[in-house]
């Protein structure tokens, strides 16, 4: 079943990840908006879900959050994290910068432990703003799912033609090992192609992209929820784990969900 968020501020939910988490959702609320096309995706395939409803304004976004977030605070809720994601990219929204700007001062003032999140597919960071925004938040999540451009191109499908995994990585580097490393690791078939990234060549030539990164923590999933390529399968649990003793071996911790 596709997933769709139909609210600005919706949660908290339970994150594999994260633990206690409320969504922001800065894309529309009846379609979806991203700059990758993922095979995985929980929101389904961009084609599908087309909207013409405009993106929240930052004034709906501050009102929204606000509210929330005073609502919590009057429970005495537990909030591990506030975690940008959605129906799409979330760094596609024209006032991402003004929006996490507001985003830390509400934080600070209702949940000051709380950190903030956001989960990013990468492609926007030769923008100036956003890139800045994403250095202020405490988890800049920023996805690579394969080392080789054909691979991550069959998995994430981007709209950008210049697309390149060396061109994403030479971004992730910027953050001088500031940020986290998301993977998603998968088995099947697409459009009568192979879909694998859990063999041998490629976990290997992902890892010297670790190696060469240095992130501060690598989140190793594989699919939870239904998706819209119906020949994909889950990487078994084992596998998850055997990369991720080899990523612990460079000294850099992991986060494993099944």
């Amino acid at each position: 079943m596709t997933i769709l968020f139909h609210e600005i501020v919706y949660g908290p939910i339970h994150s594999r990840r994260l633990g206690s988490s409320l969504g922001v959702n800065l894309l529309p609320y009846d379609g979806k908006l991203c700059s990758f096309d993922c095979i995985y995706c929980e929101c389904g395939f961009n084609r599908d879900f087309r909207t013409k409803t405009k993106l929240p304004d930052r004034d709906n976004v501050w009102a929204a959050l606000q509210d929330k977030l005073q609502s919590l605070q009057e429970e005495e809720a537990k909030l591990d994290v506030i975690t940008f994601a959605g129906n799409g990219e979330p760094t596609m929204h024209p006032e991402f910068e003004g929006i996490i700007g507001d985003t830390l001062q509400l934080r600070d003032r209702f949940f000051p432990t709380t950190k903030i999140s956001v989960l990013s597919n990468g492609l926007h960071l030769n923008k100036k703003e956003v890139f800045d925004a994403m250095k202020k938040v405490d988890n800049p999540i920023l996805k690579l799912d394969s080392a080789f451009d054909e691979t991550a191109r069959r998995i994430d499908r981007p709209n950008a033609a210049s697309y390149s995994v060396s061109q994403q990585v030479e971004r992730y580097r910027l953050f001088q090992g500031d940020f986290i490393l998301q993977s998603m690791f998968l088995r099947g078939s697409f459009e009568g192609s192979v879909v694998d990234n859990t063999t041998e060549e490629e976990v290997s030539a992902w890892l010297a992209l670790v190696r060469s990164l240095r992130p501060r923590e690598v989140m190793i999933y594989t699919i939870d929820r239904e998706t819209p390529a119906r020949e994909l399968e889950k990487a078994p649990l084992e596998v998850l784990r055997e990369i991720a003793r080899r990523v612990g071996e460079l000294g850099i911790q992991t986060n494993v969900a099944g």
